[in-house]
């Protein structure tokens, strides 16, 4: 699994591979570059398929590998991984991406990253945002 996360902790986007090779680390950084634009600084695990892939597609990012750095992505990984463990993990590619882009949605929409239920009590800003949202479909 793949997540971009900015820095205010934000998922801005998940990607589920087979395989952690160059081939799916390409394909994740190539969309999400698409999707978001270059960042001005990477921060990653010491994966040679991420660094390879980083030296080839963003030349002159900053790529920081050292320790600790990517704890805001496993912090949040970690809270991914303990709902997915009575679960047994997910088998197939596709309802393991639809499962982990939700959960991705429901992190940024509870730590008020979009401008969805907002003038809500503390308790019911995830009601309060879905009742917008079926409003606005």
């Amino acid at each position: 699994m793949y997540r971009a996360v900015d820095q205010h902790g934000q998922v801005i986007d998940a990607w589920v591979s087979k395989k952690r090779d160059v081939k799916a680390a390409t394909r994740f950084f190539s969309t999400v570059i698409r999707d978001h634009g270059e960042p001005v600084e990477v921060t990653t695990d010491r994966s040679p398929a991420l660094a390879r892939t980083i030296v080839e597609l963003l030349p002159g990012v900053h790529h920081d590998t050292t320790q600790y750095a990517n704890n805001r992505v496993e912090a949040d990984h970690g809270r991914l991984k303990a709902r997915l463990r009575p679960m047994r993990g997910l088998k197939r590619g596709h309802p393991a991406s639809v499962v982990i882009r939700g959960h991705a949605f429901m992190r940024n929409l509870r730590r008020g990253h979009y401008e969805l239920g907002t003038e809500s009590l503390p308790g019911l800003v995830v009601p309060t945002a879905f009742e917008e949202l079926a409003a606005a479909l």
